[in-house]
This record gives C-alpha cells, structure tokens and sequence, in this order.
C-alpha cells in the first residue's frame, strides 16, 4: 500500500488508515491475532453474512 508524503505526516496517516480500513486489513490483522478454532471462524462467518443480509434487507426496504 502506498500513501504518499508531502509535507502533511497528519493526513498521510489518515489516508493509510482509511485504506486499511476498506481494505479490510486492521479487521484480518484483528482475528489473526490469536488462533482461532475451526468451529468458533464458521461461526462467526455465519454471523457476517446473516449482519451482511440484514443490513442488505434494510437498504431494500428503503
């Protein structure tokens, strides 16, 4: 990831962190931290995709 540096450190890290965040990478950094059992990632990934097609259902509605 490249972020580049004018003379503004402030919002460099801004914009990296941004990117990080919609990349996905500080949420992966997150649950990579600890090791996590097979059946505990199966369901938490449940648990997304039901959040995803909730979330999903609620823009329809609109």
């Amino acid at each position: 990831m490249v972020v580049e540096v004018q003379d503004n450190l402030e919002k460099a890290l801004r914009v990296l962190k941004k990117k990080m965040q919609l990349d996905g990478l500080q949420r992966e950094l997150k649950n990579r931290r600890f090791y996590e059992k097979p059946s505990v990632k199966k369901r938490r990934k449940m648990q997304e995709a039901e959040r995803r097609r909730r979330k999903a259902q609620r823009r329809r509605r609109r």
